[in-house]
């Protein structure tokens, strides 16, 4: 029951980044919700059809598309009552991503998958949601951008999540460190501007005769 609040919590999350993504772009109220539906559904709606499942989840509970519409249609009255912050966005979507990605690892686990299926199923789960709604908003992917550490926060939560049950922790104790370590990493990432090592080839223009 827990396991499950959490996973409407992160679709709500999501939901809610989306409509700040939206209202940054002046979209009417049809596409901050339209914006908020794909945050909150795509990364899992990509992962069910990768793994056959049937229905999709926000199809075969519906309850999941009431959660997102909600969120999104509260998330424009209380900013326009208190100015979010700049970096919003960002903390709405690392929340997300710390309660909807461990989310993606138990539901391919859960399937029969092995353990690097089910990191893989977390990344997917938790950031090409985000990565919908930045395409859609015309900006570059967040799981792009420099100094942005997204999927390896992912890659690392759903790495511990499942070295923890390997181990024999328990469910809830694994859940639980596995998503303080996505949103760790990504809230550690916002702060002190943390980034993977950037590979750069000079143009051709500004190589040097050999």
């Amino acid at each position: 029951m827990i396991l499950h609040l959490l996973d409407y919590a992160g679709v709500a999350v999501f939901a809610i980044s989306g409509a700040l993504a939206a209202g940054r772009k002046s979209l009417d109220v049809l596409g901050v919700v339209v914006i908020a539906l794909v945050t909150a559904t795509g990364g899992g709606t990509i992962r069910d059809i990768l793994l056959d499942r049937n229905p999709v989840f926000w199809i075969g509970e519906p309850t999941y598309v009431v959660v997102i519409v909600l969120a999104a249609l509260a998330t424009i009255p209380y900013t326009r009552w208190r100015r979010p912050p700049l970096q919003s966005l960002q903390i709405a979507d690392a929340l997300g991503l710390a309660f909807f990605s461990i989310a993606g690892a138990q539901v391919a686990l859960g399937a029969g998958h092995p353990g690097l299926i089910a990191v893989i199923m977390a990344t997917i789960t938790g950031a090409f949601g985000g990565l919908l709604r930045d395409v859609l908003c015309n900006e570059i992917p967040m799981i792009l951008r420099k100094g942005q550490l997204y999927a390896v926060a992912v890659i690392v939560g759903a790495s511990v999540y499942v070295l923890l049950l390997d181990l024999g922790i328990s469910r809830w104790p694994a859940t639980l460190t596995g998503m303080l370590a996505v949103a760790a990493i990504r809230f550690a990432a916002i702060v002190w501007n943390w980034s993977l090592p950037v590979y750069s080839l000079p143009d051709a223009a500004d190589r040097s005769p050999d």
